[in-house]
């Protein structure tokens, strides 16, 4: 096992964010928070225990909930909206109006503050797509 001091998060992010933004010109200026959660689970699902779009609470154009569990076996329930995504319960399909946890851009930088294994599963992935990179150009 190969130690790096290398930030997933410094690293540009070129699959969820960009992808969301040319839904603008498919006709359509409403994302619908389904697809975007779906999107966010579908991008780190490999890193963490267990991650689905919660079915039991409401989504709707503008919030979407996604609970999340992760290698240390906490479990969480995230709300995804325009301003990001944000802890918003300690358990799976539960909100806590008390809890004003702050709101992250990216799944990859809320996961990786809750998450210290998520966090060497998703660096140990890069690694292994640089060195896949590296030898197809060498090739």
């Amino acid at each position: 096992r190969m130690e790096t001091d290398c930030n997933p998060m410094e690293l540009p992010n070129t699959d969820f964010e960009e992808n969301s933004d040319y839904r603008d010109f498919e006709g359509t200026d409403v994302k619908d928070m389904r697809l975007e959660a779906e999107a966010v689970v579908n991008d780190v699902l490999f890193a963490v225990s267990n991650m689905f779009v919660s079915k039991t609470l409401p989504c709707a154009e503008d919030v979407a909930y996604i609970n999340v569990e992760t290698r240390e076996r906490n479990r969480y329930c995230l709300e995804l909206t325009e301003a990001g995504l944000r802890v918003v319960a300690y358990n799976f399909d539960q909100t806590d109006d008390r809890l004003q946890t702050p709101y992250h851009e990216t799944v990859y930088s809320l996961l990786d503050s809750l998450s210290p294994a998520y966090r060497e599963v998703f660096g140990n992935a890069l690694l292994q797509r640089l060195e896949a990179l590296k030898k197809d150009s060498q090739s």
